[in-house]
């Protein structure tokens, strides 16, 4: 496990543009992905800054929220967040997004409406949004039954192969895939599965592992004796370890993974190093078994700070940063609102979305439920 300033320093190959400190102090291996940050603009280098914050005060509130009785359960994001924003601004609008269960900001900057993603965590819904509204730009459900996600996603882009839906030599409509996932489901044979059949049938997708460095309280030095991107490698797909708490870098490397892939060269792999700042979820006590030594060494590479630090230093004004202040702001305040006006789940939603189609045991049994409990109202009277 690392716990030194050099996110990655173990292998040279690891890409790096922003040091902690926000300077661009690119790694030997950024070098062939500057130019892609060079030609962003400041829109689009505070765009970036701006849905990290944003996601943050979210993510605050919705664990506050937990705290106090409204969620179920929450699986905090913070400390992913570059991860997170860098590869789902790489990704074109026809792509296909498949998250685990922590890539809250991957959702909302599809169009995913965050309260979907609060009304799974509550168990108001089965899947919280529907994968083919266009307005969620094709981010699929979470995935709770862990390293499962990868296996969809592979099948589906296997299904982008055979309908000639990527490899047509038009970036403005050929399709791709990126599935996201951790170091912990990375030790699940559906990982690994996934990989083969992508490595096999060349499907247009690309593996993104978020190392966190805990699968709970396991951590990644005893899953692994060797970074988890040359599993890729294993499976002979092209595949690259980012510092995960560098937006710009996590973007460059997911552009150039998902035009390649789009392109029909096949399924890539990416290993981005970052770090999970709070509980793995808020039934998890991280304290019993890390330390505030580590905690305190990882909170000096916030990647908020850091491209705050960047954009200081090109001159990002004071009332700029002050505006996304705000704006986090009134989204964590929408987000208590509204979940405190999303009340229970009817019971009668269990049969709501089983089968694709009617079902008449599914009628049978739903209607069978409203009798029963319209007897107790007789009973009542």
């Amino acid at each position: 496990m690392q716990t030194d300033d050099s996110v990655g320093a173990e292998d040279p190959r690891l890409v790096r543009i922003l040091a902690a400190d926000g300077t661009v102090t690119p790694s030997a291996a950024a070098e062939p992905y500057l130019a892609l940050i060079e030609g962003l603009g400041d829109a689009e280098l505070e765009q970036f800054y701006r849905d990290m914050v944003v996601i943050r005060a979210f993510d605050r509130q919705a664990t506050n929220l937990q705290r106090q009785g409204q969620l179920a359960l929450w699986p905090p994001s913070l400390g992913q967040e570059a991860a997170q924003v860098g590869s789902a601004r790489a990704a074109r609008p026809q792509d296909h997004l498949f998250p685990s269960y922590r890539e809250h900001v991957v959702c909302t900057i599809r169009g995913v409406d965050p309260i979907d993603i609060i009304r799974v965590m509550r168990g108001l819904s089965h899947g919280g949004w529907d994968p083919t509204d266009p307005k969620n730009g094709n981010t699929h459900i979470y995935t709770l039954v862990l390293g499962s996600q990868t296996l969809h996603a592979t099948g589906f882009a296997m299904g982008l192969a055979f309908d000639g839906r990527s490899g047509g030599g038009d970036p403005e409509r050929d399709e791709a895939v990126i599935v996201y996932y951790g170091d912990g489901a990375s030790s699940q044979g559906d990982v690994h599965e996934a990989m083969v059949f992508a490595a096999s049938y060349q499907t247009p997708e690309v593996f993104f592992l978020q190392n966190n460095h805990w699968a709970i309280s396991v951590p990644v030095s005893t899953q692994a004796r060797a970074p988890l991107f040359r599993r890729g490698e294993g499976y002979g797909m092209p595949s690259v370890q980012v510092d995960g708490n560098d937006v710009l870098a996590s973007y460059a490397v997911s552009r150039v993974a998902l035009d390649e892939a789009r392109a029909g060269l096949g399924p890539r792999a990416i290993e981005a190093i970052t770090y999970r700042m709070g509980a793995h979820t808020t039934s998890d006590d991280p304290t019993k078994y890390r330390t505030s030594a580590e905690e305190e060494s990882w909170a000096r590479r916030d990647p908020i700070a850091r491209m705050r630090a960047f954009l200081e230093g090109r001159g990002a004004s004071a009332a700029f940063f002050a505006e996304v202040d705000a704006a986090a702001q009134a989204v964590a305040d929408d987000t208590r609102e509204r979940t405190n006006a999303l009340g229970s789940v009817p019971a009668s939603l269990m049969f709501d979305h089983v089968y694709t189609e009617p079902h008449p045991l599914i009628d049978e049994q739903k209607a069978w439920l409203a009798a029963y409990e319209a007897s107790f109202e007789e009973e009542a009277r």
